[in-house]
């Protein structure tokens, strides 16, 4: 879903973040930088995850029905 919006950019921002992100334009990396932020999200709440059911019985179990 795409949806056009007008927005009051700091352009030094968005120039150090392109550079940054090796983007082009200003919707590209505005993109890159949402994703980058969702990822890291997602990566912190992995890190908090405990897996206290993740047993090395468990983990066997796992690897074998592969």
């Amino acid at each position: 879903m795409v949806k056009r919006t007008s927005l009051n950019l700091d352009l030094r921002l968005v120039a150090e973040a392109r550079a940054v992100l090796s983007t082009r334009g200003t919707t590209d990396t505005i993109h890159a930088a949402l994703a980058d932020i969702v990822r890291r999200e997602r990566l912190r709440e992995l890190a908090e995850e405990r897996f206290d059911d993740l047993t090395p019985e468990a983990l066997a179990e796992l690897r074998a029905t592969r």
